[in-house]
């Protein structure tokens, strides 16, 4: 089970920092033994509540540049008696409350960060050791609670604030939540409105430690944590003599943050006749904010007319807040639908046979181009896929869904598809070794190949026309080449359009990380070097629909929608990329180390175009952007690569804010 830990500091406590600091650090690495798969931090010290947490052991966690961060900006406001909220009415000051967990991971991955805790819902901020098996349940029985992740901990979070709410009373509230649960739980919980810290437990896991002064306490999930900490170096200097009791199974302890006064009381049975919980029980006089340092990416500067962020490749601002994207935008001028109908007469066929191949993944615009060139055109298309090996099932639903309502001959060309996972397996564990973010366009390098197996079906089958429906300036995302250091981000609306003076610098900058990575240079070096070379330097002679046609979005997507039943993702409500395996883990990485996924370029250009308007972007921005962890987890078991060891990397890795 997990390892849940903390102290209470009462303003005149009358120790230095640098101790109150060790004595954290102490109690995260004696709690280590418990769970080294994740670690949290919440600090309350009286104007606001810090909250961080991360996927790495609590040794690692607490010599991190954020935490340390969180940490002192803290324990200052505490030592210099600085407070931003005011004195009490008593003019005491609050005492510096703290809350850590070393987690064992049982429901959710840690990688997820919402799944680490401590976890905080409506206000309500808290930590958990044990395991609630009935939440499945207690979702279903409050319909009115929203959950955001996996962990059994946010269930009892929310009940807490649901049963606080309606009575005002947090013991009667910590009594009623525990009466709805079934399984073990030990918590420590703060609040936004009460100045108290709320320890209550239903197996007895959990143990405090206090001083004859009363000005220090502690707790931990053991009663030997405790006694390691007591007997460690200069504590007994700094404190006196100390005792160490149990919190009993079915009781409860509220902590003035104020005075330390404590107050005990069931958790479990009936409620407690005429007792008085006095000021530790009392909601505070206002709500305290609380600050989620786990995601600060999300406070990023972003421009005031789309929504890219300050770490956009070679991005800045004007005196107005724009960004260079906004103020060099040109608005896209398609050719027109009369356009294209004149350039594909010349291919109609005049006996119905096939006259145009359609390349066709089973995304959302290859499924609308299919469509459209079928039943708009009037032509007699050949779909043609290349599976490469990451080619979603959903995407093959899909596929299957189109061509058999439309009646239209499928040809599928398949990669060896072992070798090419094995390929990608050896990419990302070389990026792995040292991330660098222009290098994830490796791990899709080998998706490249359809370009010939295109030029190769025109061959065989004699139809010289070929369509892509892609290639649209919405969809567009130059950051990719951005990242690899190349400023131009217009390519002519097509990857093989990149200028030979970007296309020569792209090959330098591999060539210099290969250099400096040699774990590139696998087996995979050919495949990669043919990706390049079918991009980049073989003729591209291809039609792109999106050159003729307007992309929109609500028409693309409510058309194969209505018309083919198009199946869409259940871990996103993104239509965008859903039917390629790797989109997921890339933007995994993007988000966690640049701050933002190819879906915030789509809608910026979306503003720019006035398909949306900047608050629509902003609010799908939020909803595209959390982690699809299931469809993470596919991959890297397609791939055959570990998935949490990969995502510790990648949260570990430096970021871009």
């Amino acid at each position: 089970m997990c390892g849940i830990f903390g102290v209470v500091f009462r303003p005149d406590a009358g120790i230095a920092p640098e101790f109150a600091r060790s004595v954290v650090e102490r109690l995260y690495k004696f709690s280590e033994t418990r769970g080294k798969e994740a670690a949290g931090l919440a600090i309350h010290d009286g104007r606001s509540i810090q909250l961080l947490k991360e996927a790495r052991a609590a040794s690692v966690f607490i010599e991190t540049e954020r935490y340390r961060e969180v940490f002192e900006g803290a324990l200052a406001h505490w030592s210099n008696g600085a407070s931003e909220c005011g004195a009490s009415a008593g003019g005491a000051r609050n005492a510096l409350a703290m809350i850590g967990h070393s987690r064992l991971v049982t429901n959710g991955f840690q990688s997820s960060a919402d799944n680490n805790q401590p976890v905080w819902a409506n206000g309500v901020v808290g930590i958990h050791n044990g395991i609630i098996v009935n939440d499945a349940e207690l979702w279903r029985r409050h319909p009115e609670l929203q959950r955001k992740s996996e962990v059994d901990t946010e269930v009892l979070v929310n009940l807490l604030r649901l049963h606080f709410d309606a009575t005002h009373d947090a013991a009667e509230a910590t009594r009623l939540a525990f009466e709805e649960i079934r399984g073990a739980a030990s918590i420590a919980m703060f609040m936004d409105d009460l100045e108290s810290l709320l320890l209550a437990t239903n197996t007895g896991s959990l143990f405090r430690l206090t001083n004859d002064a009363n000005t220090f306490l502690a707790f931990a999930s053991e009663r030997f944590i405790l006694q390691k900490l007591a007997t460690s170096s200069d504590f007994e200097r700094h404190f006196g003599k100390v005792r160490i009791a149990q919190v009993r199974a079915g009781t409860g302890v509220l902590v003035g943050l104020k005075d330390l006064a404590q107050s005990e009381f069931r958790a479990i049975g009936p409620k407690d006749g005429e007792q008085k919980l006095g000021a530790a029980g009392a909601p505070a006089p206002k709500h305290l904010q609380i600050v989620d340092h786990t995601r600060r990416a999300r406070n990023l500067r972003r421009c005031k007319q789309c929504i890219l962020p300050e770490t956009y490749p070679f991005m800045d601002f004007d005196e107005k807040g724009v960004c260079r994207y906004c103020r060099n935008w040109r608005r896209i001028a398609v050719k027109g639908p009369q356009k294209l109908a004149e350039l594909v007469e010349p291919y109609r066929s005049k006996d119905g046979s096939p006259d145009v191949i359609v390349a066709f993944s089973g995304g959302r615009d290859s499924s609308y181009g299919l469509h459209y060139v079928k039943t708009q055109l009037g032509m007699n298309p050949v779909a043609f896929t290349y599976d490469w090996g990451f080619v979603t099932d959903l995407a093959r639903r899909n596929q299957a869904r189109i061509c058999g309502k439309l009646g239209v001959e499928h040809i599928l060309r398949s990669a060896d598809i072992t070798t090419k996972r094995r390929y990608v397996r050896k990419n990302v564990e070389a990026w792995l070794e040292r991330p660098e973010l222009g290098m994830v366009t490796l791990f899709t390098a080998g998706d490249k190949e359809f370009y010939s197996h295109a030029r190769q079906l025109r061959k065989e089958t004699g139809i010289k026309l070929v369509i892509f429906s892609t290639g649209n300036m919405i969809e567009d995302t130059p950051y990719k080449t951005g990242l690899c250091g190349i400023r131009e981000g217009d390519h002519g609306m097509t990857l093989t359009g990149l200028p030979l003076k970007n296309e020569l610098h792209l090959l330098c900058y591999y060539a210099w990380n290969y250099l400096k990575n040699p774990r590139y240079l696998n087996e995979s070096l050919f495949d990669t070097f043919n990706a390049y070379y079918q991009t980049f330097v073989v003729k591209d002679d291809f039609l792109y629909l999106f050159h003729y046609l307007d992309w929109r979005e609500e028409e693309i997507v409510g058309t194969i929608r209505r018309e083919y039943d198009w199946e869409v993702a259940t871990d996103t409500t993104s239509t965008w990329r859903i039917g390629d395996g790797t989109a997921a883990f890339y933007n995994y990485i993007y988000d966690t180390i640049a701050g933002f996924t190819e879906d915030e370029v789509m809608l910026s250009n979306m503003i720019r175009e006035g398909h949306l308007t900047r608050d629509q972007a902003l609010a799908k921005s939020e909803e595209y952007r959390a982690p699809r962890m299931p469809s993470i987890r596919e991959y890297a078991q397609i791939a055959g690569f570990n998935c949490e060891e990969a995502l510790a990397v990648i949260n570990a890795a430096p970021k871009l804010y």
